[in-house]
């Protein structure tokens, strides 16, 4: 049996693009604290772990702001084509 309610397409979008920014967020902070705690173990240090923490915070914020400005220029335009 197949649901073709109108707003199942757009809950569908919104949880795709809800699991989209918490993956643009967590994989460079990630990756980055991964690289941190190698170099710590690596060279005997404490602190660069933080740093790229951050490095990895401020990265992921980034590519948020990128996609949604993305997605918010893409919903804009699609308005304006629909009023036409």
């Amino acid at each position: 049996m197949k649901h073709d309610k109108p707003y199942d397409k757009s809950v569908w979008r919104s949880l795709t693009m809800i699991t989209q920014f918490g993956i643009n967020m967590l994989v460079p902070i990630g990756l980055m604290t991964a690289l941190g705690i190698f170099l710590d173990q690596k060279f005997e240090t404490g602190w660069i772990t933080i740093v790229l923490f951050f490095v990895g915070a401020i990265a992921g914020g980034q590519n948020v702001w990128r996609m949604a400005k993305r997605i918010f220029a893409e919903h804009e335009h699609s308005g304006e084509t629909k009023g036409k």
